[in-house]
């Protein structure tokens, strides 16, 4: 297991930036290939060795060579996060290559999809179309015995949320459904305690956010689902089949 980690957080770095990329990039509608990094404020291609994960952000003190403008510390701490969650899905699933290459998957499609969520609420299809493709793929190639399980767990995740989205339009959005059905196809029966861990830590926030707003005002808040979503994902990547082994020992 030490031997996979370091590999593993190395890569989440290398896709930690990709990923800080689609977020910027896709909800713009900009190609997410050309043109190059480039300095958001003076358009100045970034050299390659002021483009290391993290390191690069550090070296030169979150600003810009060319024009000294600020660059955002969301950049390395994306980075950073990619890699540590990386290295954690390694770290679980070493021995299980089935588990370990889903899992690694979907979190390099939850991190874009949680920072556009926040960014402009909104989960776009093109990440949970693809990001639903490839699970299908994987899931298949990979572990065929169990693809079932996760179809049914996509098909019913997806329907349960599709449901109260189309009679409540303003509640939860048909793009949180689509990430439930997502979740379902990438963990199967453990997107149960996944979707649960995101009730309970969006719940938790929303009364934190009326107790400071009050309750007229903090209704009125819109707080996007798909981070805490994307949350539960993470759970249910790391133990989701633990917690529902628990849950079904004890019930």
């Amino acid at each position: 297991m030490p031997l996979v980690l370091l590999p593993a957080a190395a890569f989440g770095l290398l896709i930690g930036s990709f990923l800080n990329v689609v977020a910027y990039r896709l909800p713009a509608r900009e190609s997410l290939a050309t043109p190059g990094s480039h300095c958001t404020s003076c358009d100045t291609p970034i050299r390659f060795y002021d483009n290391i994960p993290v390191l690069s952000w550090l070296l030169l003190g979150g600003h810009c060579r060319s024009c000294s403008a600020p660059i955002a510390a969301r950049y390395p701490l994306v980075e950073a996060l990619t890699a540590i969650l990386f290295a954690a899905v390694a770290a679980v699933h070493f021995a299980d290559t089935p588990q370990l290459v889903l899992g690694l998957v979907l979190i390099a499609f939850l991190v874009p999809i949680a920072l556009i969520d926040l960014d402009s609420q909104i989960i776009p299809n093109r990440l949970t179309l693809p990001a639903a493709a490839t699970a299908i793929v994987l899931g298949t190639a990979l572990d065929p015995g169990g693809e079932i399980e996760r179809l049914i767990a996509g098909a019913a995740g997806g329907l349960l949320l599709a449901l109260p989205s189309l009679l409540h339009p303003k509640g939860m959005g048909m793009g949180d459904a689509k990430l439930v059905a997502v979740l379902g196809l990438y963990l199967g029966a453990a997107v149960a305690p996944a979707f649960f861990a995101a009730l309970i830590v969006g719940t938790v926030v929303g009364v934190a956010i009326m107790v400071r707003k009050g309750m007229a005002q903090g209704r009125k808040t819109r707080v996007p689902f798909g981070p805490f979503l994307a949350l539960g994902g993470v759970v249910g990547v790391l133990a989701g089949d633990p917690l529902l082994n628990l849950y079904l020992g004890t019930f």
